[in-house]
C-alpha cells in the first residue's frame, strides 16, 4: 500500500499529542470579534484569514482558505483545522523543526500553539473529540467555512487571553524533502508524515472594536469568489463535508 492510499484507510488523523478531556464547559463571556490571518507553513503555499465573533456562549466563525494541496490519491484532500489554545498564543518558526527534516510536525509546533480547543467541524461535535475525524474536515485547495456553534469556556478563555491559534493541517507530500516524503507521521505510523503536519497558521487577537481607546487593528475579513456548494460524498471512503449551519464551498481557481 502507497502513502496515498494510506491517508485514506483511517477514518481519522490523531492531530492532538494531547486534547482536553471530559464534557466541555459552556463560555460566558461578553459580546467580542477575534481575527487572524492564516499564513503558510511548512512551505504549503496557502494561505487564509479568519474571523470568530462571540455573543455569550455562541461563536460564528468565518474563513476562507486558498492555495492548499488539492487532492489525495485522486479525492479532495481533507484539511482538518483546529483553534489550539493554552501555549504561546504564536505560531513556530523553522526552529521548531528540532529533528531537521524540513517540516514543522504537529507535535514539534505544539509548545507554540497548544493543544486543541475547538475543532473547526463542517458539522455536529467541535470538542477535541472530533478533532481528528476526516469526515468533518474542510476539502480541497480552496473553501470558504462558516459556522455558528456554542463555544466552549476553555477556548473562550485563551480567545480573551490572546493565546487562541487557528491551525489548518495537511501538506502536498510532492512539496516536501526526501526525508520528509520518506518519513512516517509522528502522530499516526500507518500515514506519512504530511498528512499530519500543519499547512496554515495564524494567531487570533481581538479587533479595535473590543479594545479600549489605543487598541489596535488586526484587521483579516473574509471575501468569497464564486463557489460549488452541497455533499462531498466519496463512496466507501466515506468522506462527506456538509450539513446544519455550516456551508463548505469549494471555489474554482481562476485560470489566466
Amino acid at each position: 500500500m502507497n502513502k496515498k492510499t494510506a491517508l485514506w484507510c483511517v477514518p481519522a488523523l490523531a492531530l492532538g499529542v494531547a486534547v482536553l478531556t471530559g464534557g466541555p464547559a459552556l463560555a460566558a463571556t461578553g459580546d467580542a470579534t477575534y481575527q487572524g490571518t492564516l499564513d503558510s507553513i511548512n512551505g504549503s503555499n496557502g494561505s487564509g484569514t479568519f474571523s470568530i465573533e462571540v455573543s455569550g456562549d455562541q461563536a460564528t466563525v468565518t474563513q476562507t482558505v486558498t492555495g492548499l494541496a488539492e487532492t489525495f490519491d485522486g479525492k479532495p484532500y481533507p484539511h482538518v483545522q483546529h483553534i489550539h489554545i493554552g501555549a504561546k498564543g504564536e505560531c513556530p518558526t523553522t526552529a521548531a523543526d528540532t529533528n531537521g527534516d524540513g517540516v514543522i510536525s504537529t507535535t514539534e509546533g505544539q509548545p507554540s500553539y497548544g493543544d486543541i480547543g475547538t475543532t473547526l467541524s463542517t458539522s455536529g461535535d467541535t470538542s477535541p473529540a472530533a478533532g481528528t475525524d476526516l469526515t468533518l474536515a474542510g476539502m480541497g485547495a480552496n473553501y470558504d467555512y462558516s459556522r455558528t456553534f456554542t463555544l466552549d469556556a476553555a477556548t473562550a478563555a485563551s480567545l480573551e487571553a490572546g493565546t487562541a491559534v487557528v491551525v489548518v493541517h495537511g501538506l502536498d507530500p510532492a512539496t516536501l524533502t526526501k526525508a520528509a516524503q520518506d518519513a512516517k507521521s509522528d502522530l499516526v505510523p500507518s500515514l506519512p508524515l504530511a498528512a499530519t503536519s500543519p499547512a496554515l497558521c495564524g494567531a487570533l487577537s481581538a479587533s479595535q472594536a473590543n479594545m479600549p481607546d489605543g487598541g489596535v487593528e488586526t484587521g483579516g475579513g473574509s471575501t468569497s469568489s464564486g463557489a460549488d456548494m452541497g455533499l462531498l460524498a466519496l463512496g466507501a471512503g466515506a468522506l462527506t463535508a456538509a450539513g446544519g449551519a455550516v456551508m463548505i464551498r469549494r471555489r474554482l481557481a481562476a485560470r489566466g
